[in-house]
């Protein structure tokens, strides 16, 4: 039997839980250098709201318009990645390539309801 370094560091009677064992989740929508700088507008809006509502309302919705941008943007191109992937193969040759692409589609389409 071998030395289990992690195991022996954890204390006695703990066996790594799920977290230790966590499946990744779905990539992001938007990548988070854009996620963080319209979350930093939205916050600059609600923190100014008070000295300055108009202005606040404004870089409110200039960061609405932004996200829904991004967004619409980011779906356009995993649309164009995902029909790229299974638009050219033969059905019968590629059914898992296709299972897996169906799949992806009903996660973007099943995130997007859940917004």
């Amino acid at each position: 039997m071998m030395y289990d370094q992690t195991r022996a560091q954890q204390p006695s009677g703990q066996t790594p839980g799920p977290a230790g064992r966590r499946i990744p989740g779905p990539e992001p929508l938007l990548p988070s250098d854009e996620q963080d700088k319209i979350v930093q507008s939205l916050r600059h809006a609600l923190n100014t709201f008070a000295d300055t509502p108009l202005e606040a309302l404004e870089e409110a919705e200039s960061a609405y318009d932004e996200a829904t941008a991004q967004l619409v943007n980011a779906l356009a191109e995993r649309r164009r990645l995902l029909r790229a992937g299974w638009q050219d193969q033969d059905p019968e040759a590629q059914s898992d390539g296709l299972r897996l692409a169906l799949r992806q589609y009903r996660e973007i389409i099943q995130r997007l309801l859940h917004i």
